[in-house]
């Protein structure tokens, strides 16, 4: 009962315990750094050393990638508590299941979406990309994978009784993954070309308040339908 008592001591608790979690399956945390990595560093042998094609492609493919590897370990964000018993824990604690999803959202984004969006830049320098799209670039990807994570909590919480539930989930929440990837590397796309971003920009501000206010109970919802098949 020790992970029901932490869930009845509130928000740092969970958070906590879900940091220590994800830091004892570090392979959840580098894997997707890694893929971003390697899936960055392999483009210009594919297209071409030419700074004016990378410069070109690199808003995209930066976007791409970044959601890629933002779905790479999503298939097991509940699957752990699921397995352990936790969840079911979880639905009888005192906090209310959609705030814990959301601190488990929040502990997994502080641990892959974030190290993300700090190496962009970094890679965006490998790809050739112009000095004027890194803010746009850091910024739009800020929110973006903050969406991205909660969109793909969702498919997680669908799918999380499924033993191999990894391509259903990418099925279901890859049409929802499409505005995001647009507007964010549309507006990369229009710093570099010398327009501002700050359209795109509140775009996904908003959509990212939007997304906060809907996703946890849509989350908790279909945990419990999960759990209760």
């Amino acid at each position: 009962m020790a992970e029901l008592n932490e869930a009845n001591t509130g928000a740092g608790a969970i958070l906590s315990r879900d940091m220590r979690l994800i830091w004892r399956h570090r392979s959840d945390i580098v894997n997707p750094v890694i893929f971003y990595l390697i899936g960055i560093t392999m483009l210009p042998l594919a297209i071409g050393t030419s700074k004016q094609l990378l410069g070109t492609v690199a808003p995209g493919m930066l976007w791409i990638m970044a959601m890629l590897a933002t779905l790479l370990s999503l298939d097991a964000l509940f699957r752990t508590d699921f397995e352990d018993g936790s969840l079911a824990q979880f639905q009888l604690s005192s906090q209310p299941l959609y705030l814990i999803v959301l601190y488990k959202v929040l502990a997994y984004w502080l641990s892959t979406g974030l190290p993300l969006t700090l190496m962009a830049p970094m890679l965006g320098l490998m790809l050739s990309l112009p000095a004027d799209g890194y803010w746009a670039l850091l910024l739009t990807l800020l929110p973006g994978t903050a969406i991205l994570t909660l969109v793909g909590a969702l498919g997680a919480a669908l799918t999380v009784c499924l033993r191999s539930g990894g391509l259903v989930m990418t099925l279901i929440i890859m049409p929802l993954y499409l505005p995001v990837l647009i507007i964010g590397s549309s507006a990369v796309s229009s710093a570099v070309a010398g327009f501002g971003f700050d359209r795109e920009l509140a775009l996904l501000i908003a959509g990212l308040a939007i997304a906060l206010i809907v996703m946890p109970p849509a989350i908790a919802g279909a945990l419990k339908i999960s759990t209760n098949q």
